[in-house]
């Protein structure tokens, strides 16, 4: 089950225009992180505080503009996981239309190198993949 969060759009994220700035599509998905790593009953700070989790790679796909006054929403799955890493997809829309979708890679990190994740947090996120 997609967890997921909102919040107006603020001026200061906009351009002249009005439109979102599009670097704030990764704050808002960084935003929403927090809200899946907690779904999974593992908080933020519990996970980083056994394994230190970074993003590796991040890919947005736009669809259309998000503007002030816009309440955006933002989706967060899990779409695969690995012996290090997850992705996360975080679909940003402002009600039924889709603006972008995000897709952050985290890669859990012990001492500046990656490492399995510990089996219960493996196990809580695995518990979310969607069916093949």
């Amino acid at each position: 089950m997609p967890q997921v969060w909102s919040a107006p759009v603020r001026f200061v994220e906009c351009d002249q225009q009005g439109v979102v700035f599009n670097a704030h599509y990764l704050t808002w998905a960084d935003e929403a992180s927090n809200s899946w790593w907690a779904a999974h009953g593992i908080p933020w700070d519990a996970v980083a505080a056994r394994v230190n989790p970074v993003v590796k790679a991040s890919t947005l796909d736009w669809a259309s503009s998000a503007r002030w006054g816009d309440t955006v929403s933002v989706d967060a799955g899990t779409e695969k996981l690995g012996r290090t890493s997850v992705t996360v997809r975080f679909t940003i829309r402002v009600d039924e239309r889709v603006c972008c979708v995000v897709r952050n890679t985290y890669v859990a990190t012990d001492g500046g190198r990656s490492t399995p994740w510990p089996d219960d947090i493996r196990a809580a996120i695995e518990a979310d993949l969607p069916a093949d």
